[in-house]
């Protein structure tokens, strides 16, 4: 997986995330690893109930190239 590229923000989000963690960096990321495991699995369940003609043959991908 590559990094994502920051760009440049009035405000930044990973300073926003902390913040509402109290500054907690374990909490901030255990955080954002519960929310990606959500979004994996919402993924998931859209894609087995996704028809192949209603994509045209696409399919989404869970993981970053």
């Amino acid at each position: 997986m590559r990094p994502l590229e920051r760009q440049p923000a009035d405000h930044d989000e990973i300073d926003d995330a902390l913040a509402w963690h109290d500054g907690d960096v374990r909490a901030t990321i255990a955080t954002l690893l519960a929310d990606c495991s959500h979004l994996r699995q919402q993924l998931a369940a859209a894609t087995s109930a996704m028809s192949w003609g209603f994509a045209r043959g696409w399919r989404p991908r869970a993981d970053r190239e």
